[in-house]
């Protein structure tokens, strides 16, 4: 995969998360703390700004009651 695609993965990944988020009508704080996370790392995978482990998205996805199709 090219790092231009690369970029638009996690990007895309971010915006997803951040749509899930906003829809189940939890803040990024509250995010973080179910997920295990710093608040400032929610926010910068929100941003498109971090490559993130498989295991910190499944903490994620969990964490929102949310399925793969979704944030991906």
């Amino acid at each position: 995969m090219s790092l231009s695609k690369d970029k638009a993965l996690v990007k895309k990944f971010g915006a997803n998360l951040r749509r899930e988020r906003v829809a189940k009508g939890i803040s990024q704080e509250k995010l973080a703390e179910l997920a295990d996370l710093n608040i400032r790392t929610v926010q910068r995978i929100e941003a498109g700004e971090i490559t993130i482990l498989i295991t910190t998205a499944d903490r994620l996805k969990s964490a929102l009651d949310s399925n793969w199709n979704n944030l991906l």
